[in-house]
């Protein structure tokens, strides 16, 4: 029996954006070309390739636009990229981008720290950014983090987060992104939130994007897929957080998710692909591995498909 989690959505893996956003380490330009390509080859839907971000402000996005002009046009149409402003589309359109993610924060305090503007200047600044997508044939989310708590004005009320989400000048978005940054929430809260997203805003496809701070991550991505989530963010081995969100911890494992989930695409051989391209990245940044399931792949329960065969100890001696 396959235990496929119902209703269904997709993955995107965001390793390579919010996931790096902390590490000390670079990755190269192809290092991250392999790490998308193997990700597409073992079935994940959607990534985040990058983000937009000044490079003196979060350098291991620097080489973002290099990763995407490395990439052929049929993967970059399974990519992402993080954006805040309408130069950042159009310069990421001429790399060859199609699906821009235009980020901004709910609460303005957060959005001044993060994006350096606030909150009404970002929402302005939207349809031209939409503009631009456009006129390169090409789709934009509208992403609210901190739609739960912020690291500097606590509890957001819901009823900002829809009236964002109702806001004329989001016209043209083609999702709307609903993050829990902080890994704050509860399940109960995402379940209620997403709901009314659903219910009281335009049809769009809603994404959830989950951190694991507090130890909800996959309960709170669970609770949001009930509500009407159809596509979830995650990263291999929990890796992640935000730099201008105090108390941000690791983003929810892929592995976790996808564990849990189980779409039809998931193999046990899959699975098992992904723990091992996760280990032998986290060895590369020399980052811990924060995934429980992952874990579990290497104990010796043999007996249980998903355990990875002992003679398939990891070996990470060429690292991406």
């Amino acid at each position: 029996m396959s235990y496929a989690f119902t209703p269904a959505a997709a993955l995107r893996d965001v390793t390579l954006r919010d996931g790096l956003q902390l590490t000390g380490k670079l990755l190269s330009t192809e290092e991250k070309i392999r790490t998308v390509r193997e990700l597409i080859r073992l079935g994940v839907e959607e990534i985040e390739l990058g983000s937009m971000a000044r490079a003196d402000l979060v350098p291991p996005m620097a080489n973002t636009l290099d990763v995407a002009e490395g990439l052929r046009p049929e993967e970059l149409e399974r990519c992402w990229i993080w954006v805040a402003t309408p130069g950042h589309v159009a310069k990421a359109a001429k790399a060859g981008i199609r699906n821009f993610q235009y980020c901004l924060s709910v609460s303005d305090a957060h959005n001044q720290a993060n994006i350096g503007r606030s909150t009404e200047a970002s929402l302005d600044a939207l349809p031209e950014a939409v503009h631009y997508a456009r006129e390169a044939s090409g789709r934009i989310q509208l992403c609210l983090a901190t739609s739960f708590t912020c690291p500097f004005e606590g509890q957001v009320p819901p009823e900002r987060v829809l009236e964002i989400a109702n806001d004329p000048r989001a016209e043209g978005t083609c999702d709307i992104v609903i993050c829990d940054t902080l890994g704050q929430a509860v399940p109960a809260q995402v379940a209620a939130l997403i709901s009314k997203v659903r219910d009281e805003s335009p049809q769009r496809r809603i994404v959830f994007h989950g951190h694991d701070t507090w130890g909800l991550g996959v309960a709170n991505t669970l609770a949001a897929i009930s509500a009407g989530a159809s596509l979830v963010d995650g990263a291999l081995g929990g890796l992640g957080g935000c730099p201008f969100a105090p108390g941000a911890s690791g983003n929810t494992s892929s592995e976790d998710i996808l564990f849990a989930t189980r779409p039809p695409w998931l193999t046990p051989q899959s699975f098992a692909g992904l723990v091992e391209l996760s280990e032998s990245l986290l060895q590369e940044l020399g980052e811990p591995n924060r995934s429980k399931s992952a874990q579990g792949a290497r104990s010796k329960a043999a007996a249980f498909d998903w355990v990875i065969p002992s003679d398939q100890a990891p070996d990470c001696s060429n690292s991406l």
